[in-house]
């Protein structure tokens, strides 16, 4: 299997920016695709976007398009979640999985793997 651990999460102010990374270690990280979600406090954990195992396809939920950006840097074993403009709605837990199986989706319940999330609080 394949431990995720995400990092980079923090408070910050309504337009901001933050860099998530996901890093993975165990199996090959290279061989699996990697979504990210999010879960706010009474809320369902929420597709935010994922990326291929090659990096070179993405999907962006319609709430991020424009605005945040994935990458992998497979020789680092590490995946990125760049978030610009910041909004007080992108308050939540974050999380990136790891899926082994094509498409790309954005379903959590295709995803095997989990890390533990990284907090990202936008104030107003």
């Amino acid at each position: 299997q394949v431990q995720l651990v995400e990092s980079g999460g923090a408070l910050v102010q309504t337009g901001g920016s933050l860099r998530l990374s996901c890093v993975g270690s165990g199996r090959t990280f290279s061989n699996y695709h990697i979504g990210w979600f999010r879960q706010a406090p009474g809320k369902e954990r929420e597709f935010v976007g994922s990326v291929s195992a090659s990096g070179d396809n993405t999907v962006y939920a319609d709430s991020v398009k424009g605005r945040f950006t994935i990458s992998r840097d497979n020789a680092k074993n590490t995946e990125f979640l760049q978030m610009n403009s910041l909004k007080p709605e992108d308050t939540a837990a974050y999380y990136c999985a790891g899926r082994a199986v094509w498409p790309l989706s954005k379903n959590p319940d295709d995803y095997d793997y989990w890390g533990q999330g990284t907090q990202v609080t936008v104030s107003s």
